[in-house]
Formats: C-alpha cells, structure tokens, sequence
C-alpha cells in the first residue's frame, strides 16, 4: 500500500424537497434511488454503529464501518475503495430540518490527493442529485 502525503476533503450539499426522517431513512434504505447502497450490483449493510457494509458498484468493492448512526440527524462511516486507494477515509453525512425541506451534507475526509480520490466530489454529487430528484414531487415513493 503506498503511502499518502497529501489529503483532501470534498463537501456536497444539497435541500432535499422532503421531510427530514424521510430523507434520513432513504439515505440508508438499498431501495432506494439515489444512495450509494442503491448503486450496488452485491450490497451488504448495517447500518448501526459498529455494523459494516460492502457494495460493489459497477464491479468496485466500496466497504467500511459504520462510526455514528444518530437518527434522524447525522451518519458516519469509514470508506474504502480503490479510488481511495485501499486507505480508510471518512464519510459524515448530517440533516437538518429546513422549512419542510432537509438539508443534507456530506463530507469526505481523507481522501487521497489524486485524480481518483477527487472523483469522489462527483460521486456523492450524482448521488444527492438523483436523491433529490427522488423526492422533487414523488417523495418516499424509491424506486
């Protein structure tokens, strides 16, 4: 494994049209478009603290631990793919109550300083757009 000397952070928001426990429940729900569980071709998930996933998207193993699960509030877990280059990076996922809206934030810290580990500022941004879309007049309704 080499060794990383540099490390980046990528921080995606958005104001999901929903009601903050239903965007909460969709971020961790597999059927539902628009998290990355939903991407997997094979997904295994847990989400409590403690409690692991897999997910191999498009073939790439995507793994970690769940490190905080405070519901409806706040997710966090570790991330390790080959973008991050086998190295465990950390993903907080926090929402907040916005009118009747959630607004919903997502941060990635270290992530190696390469083109594989910035590609990660487009994944989570894909992924906040279909799940905002998701609920853009069709909320709680997944696939």
């Amino acid at each position: 494994m080499t060794t990383l000397k540099k490390k980046i952070k990528v921080k995606v928001e958005r104001t999901i049209p929903g009601p903050l426990v239903e965007v909460f429940d969709a971020w961790l729900n597999p059927k539902f478009r628009g998290n990355p569980w939903n991407a997997g071709d094979k997904v295994i998930l847990d989400p409590r603290v403690d409690g692991l996933f897999y997910s191999a998207i498009m073939g790439m193993p995507h793994y970690g631990r769940f490190t905080k699960v405070k519901r409806p509030a706040q997710i966090q877990h570790t991330w390790v793919s080959p973008n991050t280059l086998g190295h465990e990076s950390l993903v907080t996922v926090t929402f907040q109550k916005e009118g009747k809206d959630t607004r919903m934030s997502l941060v990635h810290v270290g992530l190696p300083d390469t083109p594989k580990g910035r590609s990660h500022n487009d994944g989570w941004n894909y992924f906040l757009d279909i799940l905002s879309g998701q609920f853009n007049g069709a909320a709680g309704k997944g696939k």
